[in-house]
Formats: C-alpha cells, sequence, structure tokens
C-alpha cells in the first residue's frame, strides 16, 4: 500500500510539473483529489488492511492530499503570472490612435425655455411651486370661479377621467392649492404639463406646456402686473421689448387682459411673423377675482394680487423662430440638434 501512495505522488507531481494551462491543472486535480480521484481509491482500499496498519496509511494519504493541494496552489499562481505577462506582451494599446467619438445631446428648446423662465422669476423673488397632473375639476374649475356652464368645462374642451377628475388643462389649480394651505404674502410660478382636446396642427397639440405666476399680497395693483411682465419680457426676449394689454375676459381674473409683446423679429414695424401688427400675443393675465381669494380663504378686502399664464412653446417659438409647434414634439434629431 505504501508502494501505492509513493507512485500516486511520483506521478502526480510529474504531471503537475507539465502542465501548460489552467484547464488542464484542473483535470490533473480532479484525476488525483476528486471525489472519484486516486487517493479516494487509496482510501477505500484500506478496508483489506490489517487495522494495525490503517492509521498509518491513512496518515499517509492525508499528508499527500496536503501536498498534492499546495502544488496545485502553487502551480495555479504561476500559471496565472505566465498568461498576465503574455497578455501585456502581447496586447499593445496605441494611446495616440484617436478614440471613439461619442454624439452628445442637447437639452430640449421647451425644456431650454422653462429653465430660462424659471432663473428669470426666481432673481425676482418668486418661488416654483408644483402640482398634480391628474386634478380635480374643483381646483381646476370651482376653485377658479369657473360657472358649470364655462366653455373650457366642455368634454370637446378637457380631457375627463371621471366627472370630478380629469387631466388639468392649465397650472392655475396649482395656485389654488397654494393659496388654501399659504397665507400672504405669496409669490409662486407653476410650470408645468397640461392636456386640452386640441387638434394637432401648427399652433396647437392636445399636451403642452405653461408657466403661471401669482401674487398675493397687501396691495398690489394692475401696474405692478404691467412692470413684472414688462421685466420679464425684456429678459427673455430683449431688451427693446415693449408690452401692452388689450382688454379680455377671464373668470380668474377681473380686470383681465391679453398681453401682447413687440414683434422680436421687425421691432414693431410689422412683418411675416407678427402678420404685419408690430405685436404678438403672449399671455393673458389680470387682478385675482374677489371669488377666487374668498374660496381659497384669503380676505379680498385685506389682500389683492395678480396672476399670468402662459404657453412655454410660444415662448419657445419666438425665441428660436420655430414656425411649427410639431417640430417640438416629433424628436427628429435634425431639427434638435440646433439647439
Amino acid at each position: 500500500m505504501k508502494d501505492q501512495i509513493a507512485q500516486i505522488q511520483k506521478q502526480a507531481l510529474q504531471e503537475i510539473e507539465k502542465v501548460e494551462d489552467q484547464k488542464e491543472l484542473a483535470e490533473i486535480k480532479v484525476k488525483y483529489t476528486g471525489k472519484k480521484g486516486e487517493l479516494t481509491k487509496a482510501l477505500r482500499g484500506m478496508g483489506e488492511l490489517k487495522p494495525e496498519e490503517r492509521p498509518a496509511i491513512g496518515k499517509l494519504v492525508n499528508e499527500l492530499r496536503d501536498k498534492l493541494e499546495e502544488e496545485f496552489a502553487k502551480k495555479e499562481k504561476e500559471l496565472q503570472e505566465k498568461e498576465l505577462q503574455k497578455r501585456l506582451e502581447t496586447e499593445n494599446i496605441d494611446v495616440t490612435e484617436p478614440s471613439k467619438k461619442t454624439t452628445l445631446g442637447s437639452i430640449h428648446p421647451i425644456t431650454q425655455t422653462i429653465k430660462e423662465v424659471e432663473e428669470i422669476f426666481l432673481g425676482m423673488g418668486y418661488q416654483i411651486a408644483d402640482g398634480p397632473e391628474v386634478e380635480k375639476t374643483f381646483y381646476n374649475f370651482d376653485q377658479l370661479n369657473a360657472p358649470e356652464d364655462h366653455p373650457s368645462r366642455d368634454i370637446q374642451d378637457t380631457f375627463y377621467i371621471t366627472d370630478e377628475i380629469i387631466l388639468r388643462s392649465q397650472t392655475s389649480p396649482v395656485q389654488a392649492r397654494v393659496m388654501e394651505t399659504q397665507k400672504p404674502p405669496i409669490k409662486i410660478i407653476c410650470p408645468g404639463t397640461v392636456y386640452r382636446s386640441d387638434t394637432i396642427d401648427a399652433t396647437h397639440s392636445p399636451v403642452f406646456h405653461q408657466v403661471e405666476g401669482l401674487v398675493i399680497d397687501k396691495n398690489i395693483a394692475m401696474t405692478d402686473l404691467k412692470g413684472t411682465l414688462e421685466m420679464f419680457a425684456k429678459k427673455c426676449l430683449g431688451e427693446n421689448t415693449k408690452i401692452r394689454f388689450r382688454p379680455h375676459h377671464f373668470p380668474f381674473t377681473e380686470p383681465s387682459a391679453e398681453a401682447d409683446v413687440s414683434c422680436f423679429v421687425c421691432g414693431g414695424k410689422g412683418c411675416k411673423v407678427c402678420k404685419g401688427e408690430g405685436w404678438i400675443e403672449l399671455l393673458g393675465c389680470g387682478m385675482v377675482h374677489p371669488n377666487v381669494l374668498r374660496n381659497c380663504g384669503i380676505d379680498p378686502k385685506q389682500y389683492s394680487g395678480f396672476a399670468f399664464g402662459f404657453g412655454v412653446e410660444r415662448i419657445a417659438m419666438a425665441k428660436f423662430g420655430i414656425e411649427d409647434m410639431r417640430l417640438l414634439f416629433e424628436n427628429d434629431i435634425r431639427f434638435l440638434k440646433q439647439f
């Protein structure tokens, strides 16, 4: 039995010495130390020995197993080092070769416009407020003084989920929610996505973006509104931009107005962009209706305020000279990479 163990040791060490790769080494390891390997066979043959001989033979087998495990580990480390050295010698990297070009995207013109608008109003001391896009009709209409027969409530204009839940048609509900939970003074803008049942064309989309503003405090007047919008227009569209008000009607405000800006292309002289009028319609605005203040728990005898709202797409089209709104939503890379 001792001769058999010595023969196993000699043969195993010779095979370990000659091995050239790790796969072959693994096979040899299984051959000698695996469950069905030579050492296991030797241990099973101990049943034929005399009882007094078994401890010595068992000790020899275990010592050989430890020795082989040590040799296998040494050989594995040696093979790994050889493989690494071979790779270092053959896998050369040319650091002077040009790298692969990576194509970087750009910020979407709508996002650019929203960020610019936010920066302008943050600079004037406004805060940014946000609210849900799936909104209650209570906040979208009732709190904003829109009667039940108002055209904006019609199913042809608004996306209804239930009779009381809609996709918001404006960001004004955010203003109502803020007025309910925050005491004056209030000075916020509400940028966000809105939804209306419009047919897609060059100037309309069922999904678009708005920025609405709200100021509530003591002694707020129409002059504050006009001064604010003039400053915004100059910052956003150019220092020479002028603004004018035209009488209008909104249930949310009284008095109400449409605000136009002087054409940023011709400076008010008249061109195809402004259709020869010299002015471009920009937004709706007005003094917050007393009913809205009362609905939201604010005393109209102590406080007054103004509100305004405009479509981000309209601002973006004006800033970048875009004539068709659909270009902003089609995600044509040839169009977007210009920005």
